[in-house]
């Protein structure tokens, strides 16, 4: 079992650094191409860090082991709201305001993607006619957002036409040529954990891969907490979870239905909308506290107890 487990350990790396090197490189592009820094930010970066999520569901329904999505979708989400914003706020030494309009269009969103997507999942399966609604809900997300973002950097001063990088060009081929190999030896190594321990693959998912492919906002909220911006990295973490729940149900139901594993509905996702409710209801009064954010480490750590069987 150690060969899996290093080659699943190597894959993972190489998926996560190429996916930020990806992020990095479309971040020079979309410069160039004069996007606003708020598109930049909610766009290229958003959906950069989810990029692990997406390209390794794909890959694992085309390899008929859909059961790996919805695990990783669950895990992930889990792993986003408890442990990553509870690291981000105990980080920050402090409580995270929640004062900007962006984020309590984001907290509603997030609501109606977690319950989009138990409406799907809880039947067992997951097809592509229902999942569709999921990319259509996010393309107006995506609509609302971009214009209020116009609309905040119309007075923004113009940036001197630069030669077009062409070195981050290539490194945006390269970096995805990365993430797909990456994403390919990681499901073909935690497919082989799972028969050598005997244990469902979307159960790994649920823990092993969602929380690996959570390493990207980890890492730009810790990034973001050093520069002061916290409430970006809370922004962050809502966008990672939308996009997550809304956009990869309908791309990896178009290759093939996506199976729902009874280990996943009977536990996982209940907890999976309680969080989200949850997070929901305590940030009502605009902030996280310190207190809150243990707690939600402490809440992850029950469910990873849970679900191992301890």
């Amino acid at each position: 079992m150690l060969t899996p487990i290093l080659i699943f350990i190597v894959a993972l790396t190489v998926l996560l650094v190429a996916a930020q090197f990806f992020t990095r490189a479309a971040e020079q592009i979309g410069g160039w191409l004069k996007l606003s820094p708020f598109v930049i930010g909610v766009f290229i970066v958003g959906i950069g860090t989810s990029l692990p999520e997406l390209i390794s569901g794909i890959i694992s329904t085309g390899k008929g082991l859909s059961e790996i999505v919805p695990g990783n979708i669950i895990g992930a989400s889990i792993s986003n709201i408890l442990l990553i914003t509870g690291l981000a706020v105990v980080l920050n030494k402090k409580s995270i305001s929640l004062n900007s309009t962006y984020i309590y269009i984001d907290l509603h969103f997030l609501l109606g993607s977690f319950f989009f997507f138990y409406l799907v999942a809880y039947d067992g399966v997951i097809r592509w006619t229902e999942a569709i609604s999921g990319i259509l809900i996010f393309l107006v997300y995506s609509f609302y957002l971009i214009r209020g973002g116009e609309k905040k950097t119309e007075t923004e001063s113009k940036s001197v036409q630069t030669a077009f990088p062409v070195k981050a060009l290539l490194l945006l081929i390269g970096s995805a040529v990365g993430i797909y190999f990456g994403a390919d030896y990681t499901i073909s190594s935690l497919e082989k954990i799972a028969l050598g321990f005997n244990v469902p693959a979307s159960i790994v998912a649920l823990t092993l891969l969602s929380l690996g492919t959570t390493l990207p906002e980890l890492a730009v909220n810790i990034s973001a907490i050093r520069q002061g911006k916290a409430e970006m990295a809370i922004g962050n973490i809502l966008g990672s979870c939308i996009f997550n729940t809304l956009v990869i149900p309908g791309a990896t139901s178009l290759i093939a239905d996506v199976k729902v594993p009874a280990e996943l509905t009977g536990f996982s996702l209940p907890v999976f909308a309680a969080c989200g409710l949850l997070f929901y209801l305590l940030t009502q009064d605009k902030k996280i506290s310190i207190w809150e954010g243990m707690m939600f480490i402490c809440l992850y750590g029950l469910f990873i107890l849970k679900i191992s069987g301890g």
